[in-house]
């Protein structure tokens, strides 16, 4: 029995690394051993969310430094399965994303509000946005830019 058990999960271990990744979002495939839990395999590429933005940059022109800038990223799941968004973070403790935390079916809507401070960060400023979700492709970023004038 154990040597059957070895030889499967040698050709399945064999099969996958034949597999063609292109074809996935996401390789969700386990094998079960001593009765363990299989999950259901990953959705293919054509099959997955995705995000259609009615922008990816914001810019905020010329602030003075300790405004707070806040904007909204509109988007629309144009892909054919529920889009999740698992994190959404930024480049620094100055920049705060928030993101729906629940699945936004295909052909509805959602916003990410982004806020961004302004306090010590004098100069051009390029705030990236990293959303990281079951998306293809699985992450999308969001910029807020523009000048930040010192206070006189």
């Amino acid at each position: 029995m154990k040597r059957l058990l070895v030889i499967t999960l040698a050709a399945v271990a064999l099969s996958a690394c034949s597999q063609n990744k292109a074809d996935k979002v996401e390789d969700k495939t386990q094998v079960a051993v001593g009765g363990g839990e299989t999950k259901a395999p990953a959705v293919l590429a054509e099959d997955a969310p995705k995000f259609e933005f009615d922008k990816e940059i914001y810019d905020f022109k010329v602030i003075q430094e300790g405004e707070k800038v806040q904007t909204s990223f509109k988007f629309k799941n144009v892909g054919k399965t529920p889009l999740i968004i698992s994190d959404a973070t930024a480049t620094c403790g100055c920049t705060v994303p928030e993101y729906p935390k629940t699945p936004i079916k295909p052909g509805e809507e959602g916003t990410i509000t982004v806020i961004f401070n302004s306090q010590g960060k004098v100069g051009m400023q390029d705030k990236a946005v990293t959303i990281v979700s079951n998306a293809n492709p699985e992450a999308a970023k969001l910029h807020l830019v523009g000048e930040v004038k010192a206070k006189k």
